[in-house]
C-alpha cells in the first residue's frame, strides 16, 4: 500500500472510531497491547479525552484517504518523581506497517516531548515485537531492561521490553 502524502496531525473526536478499529485489531491479533477483550467506542473517546485533558498528544497519522496509526503518550506512572518521564505507545494499521508511518508518529512525539521538557521517554514493547525494537533503536531509543514473564496473552508468557530515550542533550544525575 503507497501512503500518499503522510500527514502528522493532532486527533479529534472525528478520528476516534479509526483509533478504535486500529486498536482492536491489535488487541485480537498480536501481543502489542496486553488486553484480552476488544474495546469500544466510548471508551476510545474517553481515553482521547482524558489524554487530552491531561495535556498530553494524541497523534494521528493519515494520507488523503484514510487513518493509517496513531501515538500517545502519558505519564509514565502516577507519582510526583516520576513527572518528567513519560511512556508513550504507537499503533499502527496492519496494510500499513513497515512504511514509515510509526517512525513519523513517533519522531513527532519525541518533538513534542521535549516542547514540554519531559527529561526522558519510556516504550515497553513485547520481548519478540522486532519491528518496534529495531524502530526504537533507530529512533534512539537503548534497551534499559527486561521483564521475564510479567504477562499473557494467547496462552503465552510474554517478556516486556523496556527502552528508554533521553530527550534532553545528556541525563543530568
Amino acid at each position: 500500500m503507497p501512503i500518499d502524502e503522510l500527514q502528522i496531525r493532532d486527533a479529534t473526536e472525528a478520528d476516534a472510531a479509526s483509533i478504535l478499529q486500529i486498536y482492536n485489531d491489535a488487541v485480537l491479533h498480536t501481543t502489542a497491547i496486553w488486553n484480552d477483550r476488544p474495546s469500544d467506542l466510548e471508551a476510545r473517546m474517553a481515553w482521547l479525552a482524558e489524554r487530552r485533558q491531561s495535556g498530553y498528544p494524541v497523534l494521528v497519522a493519515s494520507d488523503r484517504s484514510r487513518l493509517l496509526g496513531y501515538a500517545s503518550f502519558g505519564a509514565f506512572r502516577p507519582w510526583d518523581g516520576y513527572r518528567h518521564t513519560v511512556e508513550h505507545s504507537v499503533y499502527v494499521d496492519r496494510a500499513a506497517r513497515r512504511l514509515g508511518v510509526g517512525y513519523a508518529l513517533v519522531s513527532e512525539l519525541i518533538s513534542r516531548a521535549r516542547t514540554m521538557n519531559k527529561h526522558v521517554m519510556v516504550a515497553g514493547i513485547e520481548a519478540t515485537n522486532e519491528p518496534s525494537l529495531q524502530l526504537h533503536a533507530r529512533l534512539g531509543f537503548s534497551t534499559a531492561g527486561q521483564l521475564r514473564s510479567v504477562g499473557r496473552k494467547f496462552d503465552k508468557w510474554l517478556d516486556l521490553v523496556f527502552m528508554q530515550l533521553a530527550l534532553e542533550d545528556e541525563l543530568q544525575r
